[in-house]
């Protein structure tokens, strides 16, 4: 058996993609992946099954007529939470009859490993190999290769499913984002989520402690969390235990999650089948966990993705149980589920008294400030700040991801926050750390090296101010967004065209014949005349012909013959002064600044007859104002840059014209 090269998970993952080598010709490319994940995952489970095959087999020739329960016993003398009582393995199949003899390999697995290949839809790639001849190729390549945990680590197996998803995700044009995490970003969200619990791991010995993860993709978060506490084992004599939970919605990548949970095993319990934890479907309609809460959770939902095929069960769940369900606090645009991802984390942290909850959700730039004071968005950020869920945001370095360049952010959410974060946020900007990768890999660009994780572990665990490290009172993120009104001003022309425009309109034109006429005659009497507001209602409307005058027909006089003008008189009808719809403006102001306060500075000295519209109010609080949330990194992070002198640079522009001036006289 050839081992594995030793060396980085990138040339592993092409060592094991060399072998699309010999589908070409006969597959499209677009079709390798498919191929390739299936095998790769059944040759790692194969390496860890070899040690005990024969102990296995063995064992089943004896008890299989006896009317026994053999899972049990299989799973027991097999070591692990699986089993395989054929034959056969990769390197046995024959050349006569190897589609049989696979197919007869996968189907004497134990169930929990035949369902990942029924995911897989490996009867179908067994069939197109076997007529396309390549079958046998295709198992002899993988049977050379040792895939056993103790020569490729869990961690650089799941960075090597990865790397095959983002290759394969490259050749088709999809977005790999939608199911991996680049390993750096999942390290240091690991870290940060875990490492204030040091000094309680180091307390309690052996502590279990839940952990999931909502969109599990290859379970590589989860993983890399188990693979943190299981560093303590250098330490103490019992590490700490997490005990794994996710769902995922991509059947293909669920399968690679479910043979990579196969094969982890908890030291307090070894039997335990952790792929029972991971379930398939959408957390956002189908919520596998209903009612269950963890002690840590991490997550990296999809950017952007729409959430209109879960609306009517996402719908249904706010509307029925409010804040007793997972959406209560509000719902975003169905164009980006984030947001809803982030409620159903919240949701699911455990309660304080049993030790409370910790998460770490990475996220795109639009949760931050999307949608206005009021929107579902501004709702939810306005949860899960006045109910001191956020600890910390941590702004990435863009680029940092394989198929895209946008910013992104971790957030950090604590139901058990320490004294001395209480009621406050930690902003981190971590934008300029980080290395530059040597060979891109799509839009990765950037990784965030040891050296970076380490030092922004110690920001954040320092919680001081500093150039890259703000800490604010979680209410200054707060505003209320004030309706102002001015009053309306005008005076009335009674030019040819407004008498025209008055002869067209059709209140005006509801009237019978005789004060039709009557009507008429008044306005022309007025003739080109321009007259205050004053005039039109002490002597206009108390001389008008015998009609009622309703409020419609008034605002049409006033919409025809009006002329604003900030000169004007104010305009008020039956003792209410009525205010200009177009100068309505909306302020922002605040949380924590005084409302009278701040139009007495920023507003009455540009709009001295500005008054706030008392009725425009919150929904919650009933206060004037409808109160909104937003996050705005930009801001707290700008640094000035001085623009260069003028004279530099023109001095720069004549030195580039002598330039260009002397290669076209070459020429």
């Amino acid at each position: 058996m050839a081992s594995a090269p030793n060396n980085t998970e990138s040339t592993l993952a092409s060592f094991i993609w060399n072998n699309a080598n010999d589908l070409w010709g006969d597959f499209p490319h677009t079709e390798f992946g498919k191929i390739i994940l299936p095998f790769t995952v059944l040759r790692r489970l194969e390496c860890v099954l070899e040690p005990t095959k024969d102990v296995v087999l063995n064992t089943y020739e004896q008890f299989k007529d006896q009317g026994m329960a053999l899972d049990d016993i299989l799973a027991n003398v097999s070591g692990n939470p699986f089993y395989n009582k054929s034959t056969y393995n990769l390197s046995n199949l024959g050349g006569t009859k190897t589609k049989a003899n696979l197919e007869d390999y996968i189907a004497n697995f134990s169930e929990n490993v035949r369902v990942i290949f029924e995911q897989f839809d490996f009867s179908t790639t067994i069939n197109k190999l076997a007529k396309a001849n390549l079958l046998l190729r295709i198992c002899t390549n993988f049977a050379a290769i040792d895939l056993h945990p103790s020569v490729v680590p869990d961690r650089t197996m799941s960075n090597v499913y990865e790397h095959l998803i983002a290759r394969f995700g490259a050749e088709v044009g999809t977005g790999s984002e939608d199911f991996m995490t680049p390993r750096d970003i999942v390290h240091l969200a690991a870290t940060l989520l875990l490492e204030p619990d040091n000094e309680l791991f180091e307390q309690k010995n052996g502590l279990i402690r839940t952990i999931y993860d909502q969109t599990c993709g290859t379970s590589g978060f989860l993983t890399d969390m188990m693979n943190y506490v299981d560093g303590f084992k250098d330490r103490y004599k019992v590490a700490p235990v997490l005990v794994p939970h996710g769902q995922e919605l991509q059947p293909e990548t669920h399968a690679v999650a479910l043979g990579s949970m196969l094969l982890k095993k908890l030291e307090s319990d070894p039997s335990r089948d952790l792929s029972q934890n991971i379930k398939l479907g959408s957390t956002l309609s189908n919520d596998f966990f209903s009612g269950q809460r963890f002690h840590y959770q991490c997550s990296n939902p999809p950017f952007g993705m729409s959430w209109a095929k879960d609306a009517s069960a996402v719908q249904l769940e706010h509307k029925e149980k409010g804040l007793n369900g997972r959406f209560g606090a509000g719902l975003p645009k169905a164009t980006d589920g984030s947001m809803l991802f982030l409620q159903n984390l919240i949701s699911k942290l455990e309660l304080p008294e049993n030790g409370g909850g910790r998460g770490a959700i990475i996220l795109s730039g639009s949760p931050l400030f999307n949608g206005s004071a009021g929107s579902g968005e501004s709702e939810i950020r306005r949860f899960i700040l006045e109910n001191d869920y956020l600890e910390s945001i941590v702004a990435l370095p863009t680029d940092i991801f394989f198929r895209t360049g946008i910013g992104t952010y971790i957030w950090l959410i604590s139901n058990r926050k320490p004294e001395h974060r209480k009621g406050k946020v930690q902003l981190i900007d971590a934008t300029g750390m980080g290395s530059s990768l040597r060979k891109n890999e799509g839009n990765k660009r950037k990784f965030i090296d040891q050296d970076s994780i380490d030092a922004i572990s110690r920001i954040y665990a320092d919680f001081e101010e500093s150039s890259v490290s703000k800490i604010f009172e979680y209410s200054d993120f707060g505003y209320r967004r004030v309706k102002v009104q001015q009053p309306l001003r005008m005076y009335f022309d009674f030019n040819e065209d407004n008498r025209h425009s008055f002869g067209n309109n059709k209140e005006f034109n509801k009237l019978s014949a005789v004060p039709h006429d009557n009507v008429k005659k008044y306005i022309e009497s007025f003739a080109d005349q321009v007259k205050s507001f004053e005039w039109f209602t002490t002597e206009f409307l108390p001389n008008f012909p015998s009609i009622k005058i309703t409020k419609s027909f008034y605002q049409s006089l006033m919409n025809i013959f009006g002329v604003k003008s900030s000169d004007a008189e104010i305009v008020s009808f039956n003792g209410e002064v009525l205010f200009d719809n177009d100068l309505t403006d909306y302020e922002n102001i605040p949380l924590n600044r005084d409302i009278q306060e701040y139009m007495a500075k920023e507003v009455l000295p540009h709009a001295p007859d500005a008054v706030i519209d008392s009725s425009y109010a919150d929904a919650k609080d009933g206060q004037v104002g409808v109160v909104g949330y937003e996050i705005n990194f930009n801001r707290y992070f700008y640094v000035f840059e001085q623009p260069r002198h003028p004279n530099e640079i023109m001095a720069e522009i004549k030195e580039l014209s002598a330039e260009v001036a002397q290669l076209l006289g070459e020429v």
